[in-house]
């Protein structure tokens, strides 16, 4: 008897266990991981938008912050994470390239433009109120890093005030410039300095970053980066591994992607990124 009951509890031990992974496994494809760099207050509230949303999809996102970039690429290559949302295709493509891996975009989300900010004069009033106002020979400084300085060039174009012989994600140079009608004299520094020589440039593209911590007035912007083929390499994207869609998450992802391209997480972004940020979808 005592051994019929011994077998008895070791086969409802081993019932419970075979339940619980079960009710574990159909969970998992139901929960998402996602790799994110340190969350701003604006990455906060887009993502808090996006959870409410997929609640009653039962679908619950969970998150690995990161504060190197080199990480969430590899997270994702490894399986500790299921998607990441950090980069831009250019970004992507350069890493894939790197590190011979082949991880792909699930979805495009926004882009966060740059600025052709006109220069100061006295008071920090703006000298120039659009870009046609700029003068023949007008000093524009720009970034001199080879990423920041080809999407400045690529910019300019979109601007209408240089034309460039290259096109595309191939990286441009000074070198590059076919058409300067203007004779602009473009400067190359370090992209941390653009921002200072507002007060004797004529204008000057300044990244998010610097441009938000050196407290420049957005509306002295003469002119926003658009969204467009020469933009394209720069809208930042929800990135996953290739053949995401045979996995047992597929269905998952989708549902996470729809609740990130809705009216409300537009809103949100618009909102909370005072206009930084731009949706793309």
């Amino acid at each position: 008897m005592k051994l019929i009951k011994v077998i008895g509890l070791v086969s409802l031990t081993l019932a419970s266990t075979l339940l619980v992974a079960c009710s574990g496994k159909q969970d998992n494809k139901n929960t998402l991981t996602i790799g994110v760099m340190t969350k701003t207050e604006s990455d906060q509230a887009r993502w808090d938008k996006i959870e409410e949303l997929l609640k009653k999809e039962n679908i619950t996102l969970k998150y690995k912050e990161f504060t190197d970039y080199s990480q969430p690429n590899k997270a994702v290559a490894n399986g500790e994470v299921d998607l990441n949302a950090f980069q831009h295709y250019n970004f992507l493509n350069n890493w894939n390239k790197e590190n011979k891996e082949n991880l792909v975009t699930i979805a495009e989300t926004y882009i966060s433009p740059i600025n052709l900010f006109s220069g100061t004069g006295q008071g920090g009033k703006a000298k120039y109120k659009s870009v046609s106002d700029l003068p023949d020979g007008a000093q524009i400084a720009i970034p001199n890093d080879a990423t920041n300085e080809s999407r400045a060039l690529y910019m300019l174009q979109s601007a209408g005030l240089i034309k460039l012989n290259v096109s595309g994600n191939t990286l441009a140079t000074i070198a590059n410039i076919s058409e300067n009608k203007k004779k602009l004299d473009i400067k190359e520094l370090d992209a941390s300095q653009t921002a200072r020589t507002l007060t004797s440039a004529d204008a000057a593209i300044v990244n998010n970053s610097y441009a938000v911590s050196a407290k420049i007035d957005y509306k002295t912007s003469l002119y926003k980066e658009k969204a467009d083929a020469n933009s394209k390499q720069w809208v930042n994207i929800i990135v996953g591994q290739k053949g995401w869609e045979k996995s047992t998450k597929a269905d998952a992802i989708k549902k996470l992607i729809k609740a990130y391209q809705t009216d409300e997480v537009k809103k949100i972004i618009d909102k909370t990124s005072n206009g930084v940020d731009v949706p793309v979808w």
